[in-house]
């Protein structure tokens, strides 16, 4: 007998998120193939390519540095580290991203020059997407603002190599600003997300050193048959998403 999944599915373990990206294929200005360099600022992610081959070029406080990506390999940041995708051949990724999607849902900051990063309404116009990237639209916004994400990758890198760390200073310190009023819908993502999958696991510990499992009676299989939507536009590339938070 074939069992069949739970209507309504909980959380994916730990509160994550995950979409299958398709990285973009156009060529940005510095000749590079691949997406939009960006930050997230409470948020770690993880890749796990399935197709393709290509690196992700990373700018911390340590310096700048480029890990090669190919079928089978995985590779995770931590919040603050910039980071931008590129392509060499039909790079195709499975992302993981903390906090129930938070990175492709608000915890981001692309590298824009400082005359936009200083000013709020000209940053959420600079990157603001038709239809909010929705599937099917004219990608030329998502390649506007990468192309000028870019730009600004290429100042903080130049500068970081040469032992300037002031501008990539700056940088944190503008994102800082601009993200914090989104802070409040932040929390209650993780609260709802993170958190709550962390607290229940300590319930149910608590529960096995009573000698005790009632969870066990809940249990149930939980699937998705293909994603909520295939093709949003994304940072990086085009995204396949799944409903899980």
């Amino acid at each position: 007998m074939t069992g069949q999944p739970a209507t309504y599915p909980l959380p994916l373990p730990g509160g994550v998120g995950v979409s299958r990206l398709c990285v973009y294929d156009t060529v940005a200005p510095d000749g590079a193939v691949g997406g939009t360099p960006h930050l997230h600022l409470c948020c770690a992610e993880a890749y796990v390519v399935a197709a393709g081959t290509g690196l992700v070029q990373t700018l911390t406080l340590d310096g700048y540095a480029e890990t090669p990506l190919r079928p089978g390999a995985v590779v995770w940041f931590a919040p603050g580290t910039i980071h931008r995708l590129v392509n060499h051949g039909g790079l195709e990724i499975v992302v993981l991203m903390q906090n129930s999607g938070l990175p492709e849902a608000g915890d981001a900051v692309l590298t824009l020059p400082p005359e936009v990063l200083a000013d709020p309404a000209r940053y959420a116009a600079a990157v603001a997407l038709p239809g909010g990237g929705a599937p099917g639209g004219d990608p030329a916004a998502a390649y506007r603002r990468r192309d000028l994400a870019v730009r600004g990758f290429e100042a903080l890198r130049d500068s970081a190599t040469g032992g300037d760390l002031a501008p990539l200073r700056e940088f944190h310190a503008a994102a800082i600003r601009l993200v914090q009023p989104q802070l409040d819908a932040w929390r209650g993502r993780w609260r709802d997300g993170a958190l709550r999958a962390a607290e229940q696991t300590g319930r149910q510990l608590d529960s096995l050193v009573r000698g005790e499992a009632p969870h066990l009676a809940e249990a149930a299989v939980y699937a998705f048959a293909e994603p909520r939507e295939q093709g949003r536009q994304g940072m990086c590339g085009l995204l396949n998403t799944y409903p899980v938070h």
